[in-house]
């Protein structure tokens, strides 16, 4: 691979220029359009994701002191402030959207094979959304509050490899359970959320897809015991039930049998009442694969620290769907570079890399030796706290 090019240049290898085009040409990105193409947007904005400019004045000025070196990053199109402004604002985010979405089905295929903190055979997603703030008085399109705007990126995210495969971009004020009317679930997956889900006729309708899930039920859900299962206190479990809902809404909206499990954490000594489809794993793996959630809270914070979606560089809905795609589609990219190249560096490790040597001609492989990653090792460890 390597050839004498910029870092920047090897890495941009790893994308299909064909796949771009097509993406391009199904809304007609390029068109009219003279010296700045939408690969040069992408390119631009990548650049900016991956060195963490701040604006578009500092993307600007940090290309325009390279030169000719522009060239061998790519780009062919003068890099101008107003241009850009001007193509994230115009552009059909959709483009950067589709492509985003085709390279997260080439990382879904690399980590295919990858194995989860719960060993199952099956697949396992789990659910949740993240808020971003913005300003009500530059982004009027996103009222989220009387005084506050806001976006929502709702994920479900493939626990192999941490990849997401399905995110969608809302207003702030959309209610996280109507995602599940968007989604199309998957034979006999399994499905991690918290109970803000809970909504028993969308439940229902995974449950009819074959699908199975995982949710914690609220203290008012109404509920007859049909049958108690013998369970082994010393791991925590409590209680493992068959029940049929008795209020006079849900009863309707879940007809069948659920599951309900009890589980006191011997750490912090929180009680918490899991409900699921599953009938056949084990008690203990259900609490496990609601702890696994943990994993989606962590992808929210790395990207919210590592790439660039709290400072956007244009005010408009285009602009700001541009930028947020662009950006999961550099946390894939850096993702798919990890599984090709064997790396046993953490995607933070990798960007901070990538970060300070994106102008040096140096093989991508020897950028990460003799790097030590054992403090990322350590953050991870420090999960956030779900029970």
């Amino acid at each position: 691979m390597y050839a004498g090019k910029l870092v920047f240049a090897q890495l941009m290898e790893f994308l299909s220029e064909y796949e771009f085009r097509k993406c391009v040409e199904r809304y007609d990105g390029n068109h009219r359009v003279r010296n700045f193409t939408c690969w040069d947007q992408f390119l631009c904005m990548a650049f900016a994701q991956l060195t963490y400019r701040e604006s578009l004045r500092d993307i600007e000025v940090c290309l325009r002191t390279k030169g000719k070196k522009l060239y061998h990053l790519g780009i062919r199109g003068t890099v101008a402030r107003t241009t850009l402004a001007r193509a994230n604002d115009r552009r059909d985010w959709r483009i950067y959207q589709d492509f985003a979405m085709v390279l997260i089905e080439q990382a879904r295929a690399l980590y295919a094979n990858d194995t989860v903190s719960v060993r199952l055979k099956r697949a396992v997603y789990t659910l949740d959304s993240t808020t971003i703030d913005l300003c009500l008085s530059l982004f009027p399109w996103a009222k989220f509050r009387s005084t506050k705007a806001a976006v929502k990126l709702h994920t479900v995210l493939d626990l192999r490899g941490s990849i997401p495969s399905v995110i969608v971009i809302s207003r702030g004020n959309l209610h996280d359970v109507n995602i599940l009317d968007e989604l199309i679930f998957e034979a006999g997956a399994i499905y991690v959320m918290d109970r803000g889900y809970l909504d028993f006729a969308r439940l229902f309708q995974i449950a009819q897809a074959s699908a199975f899930f995982v949710t914690r039920t609220k203290k008012n859900t109404l509920f007859r015991r049909s049958y108690s299962h013998e369970v082994n206190r010393s791991s925590g479990v409590i209680a493992d039930q068959t029940i049929m809902l008795t209020g006079t809404t849900s009863s309707k909206d879940y007809p069948e049998k659920l599951r309900r499990i009890v589980y006191r954490d011997p750490t912090s000594k929180k009680r918490l009442v899991f409900i699921t489809n599953n009938f056949s794993l084990a008690p203990k793996t259900i609490t496990a694969l609601y702890k696994s959630r943990w994993q989606i809270e962590l992808f929210f914070k790395w990207i919210k620290q590592h790439l660039r979606i709290k400072a956007f560089f244009g005010t408009s809905e285009n602009a700001v769907h541009t930028q947020i795609w662009i950006a999961v589609s550099v946390y894939v990219l850096v993702a798919i570079v990890k599984k090709r190249l064997e790396l046993g560096h953490s995607l933070h490790t990798m960007l901070q890399i990538l970060s300070l040597s994106t102008f040096e001609k140096t093989p991508i492989l020897q950028l990460f030796r003799d790097v030590d990653d054992s403090d990322e090792t350590a953050d991870l460890t420090n999960q956030l706290k779900l029970f």
